[in-house]
């Protein structure tokens, strides 16, 4: 069985809500990036002996949040040694605007698992975009690149759209299927 890590951060609870959903659907061991951007002491070993990473942010001022950028720039010390060279990875986001710039946050995780080796896992759902849709289908926002969620300034993370969970749920479950052929 493949070792799937979810490490993200969450600001308001929404990005963990959308973690949960990802790490169920994969299976996958959860890490949270602290209020200071700083792992549990075990989380790096956690992600050397991951065969897939998924990272995930809150969507702020167009990209990743600070906490976020604090591990990535921590992350130098396993890219000096390739230490996740050709490993699978993927990403999700959430903001609360419907578009919030989340392609952007996408791109930067994109982007950090390209400069660390990795092969990058796309959302591979088509998005539910017919006259029929209803916000709570899966992929309602339209992402290719990794799970998009969209929380309301003003709404819990208990009242997220069941659609974006299972969004994250599926790219959860895709990079697992995956991981699981790398293996083979």
């Amino acid at each position: 069985m493949s070792k799937i890590a979810v490490v993200y951060h969450s600001g308001y609870g929404h990005t963990q809500r959308m973690a949960q959903a990802v790490a169920e659907g994969a299976s996958a061991e959860l890490i949270a990036i602290d209020a200071d951007g700083n792992l549990p002491e075990e989380g790096w070993d956690t992600l050397s002996a991951a065969d897939a990473i998924i990272m995930g942010s809150p969507t702020y001022m167009g990209s990743v949040s600070w906490q976020f950028k604090k591990f990535a720039d921590a992350s130098s010390r396993p890219w000096y040694t390739q230490a996740w060279k050709d490993k699978l990875f993927s990403g999700f986001t959430n903001s609360a605007s419907l578009n919030g710039d989340k392609m952007s946050t996408l791109s930067y995780l994109f982007t950090l698992a390209m400069q660390h080796g990795g092969i990058w896992v796309s959302q591979g759902v088509l998005p539910s975009n017919s006259k029929a849709a209803q916000r709570n289908d899966a992929n309602y926002l339209g992402s290719y690149s990794g799970a998009m969620a969209h929380s309301p300034s003003d709404a819990g993370a208990s009242e997220m759209s069941s659609g974006d969970l299972d969004s994250g749920r599926n790219l959860g479950k895709r990079v697992a299927d995956l991981a699981g052929r790398f293996q083979r």
